[in-house]
């Protein structure tokens, strides 16, 4: 069973590969922007406060939104939770990532110590 802190390191992981690829292409931002008014439409009134926040952000522009992804502190680790941007990898590029996470994860737990 993975911990807090590994599945918490995994969505950083994950976010860091997001960040390339909108810095590629910032345009992706709209795209993220869309799946947070979706998600806004049918999600519980509890999740409310964090796609509002998540809103702000990407409404600041690139530079709020790529330091929010990728920053390890506490408030972040948290909004990753609630990320419309993990949305702009396909499930190809996700299953890529989580595929290698989950093996450098089981390299990493039979390494002499």
């Amino acid at each position: 069973m993975r911990t807090h802190q590994q599945l918490d390191l995994r969505s950083l992981q994950l976010h860091q590969q997001v960040a390339a690829k909108i810095r590629d292409n910032p345009a992706l931002l709209e795209k993220a922007k869309v799946t947070l008014a979706r998600w806004r439409a049918t999600a519980s009134p509890h999740s409310f406060g964090y796609l509002d926040e998540w809103k702000n952000v990407l409404d600041s522009g690139l530079d709020a939104c790529l330091a929010l992804a990728l920053d390890p502190g506490e408030y972040a680790t948290a909004m990753r939770q609630a990320s419309p941007l993990a949305c702009l990898l396909s499930n190809a590029e996700r299953f890529a990532f989580l595929r290698h996470w989950k093996q450098t994860q089981l390299e990493s737990s039979h390494a002499p110590r």
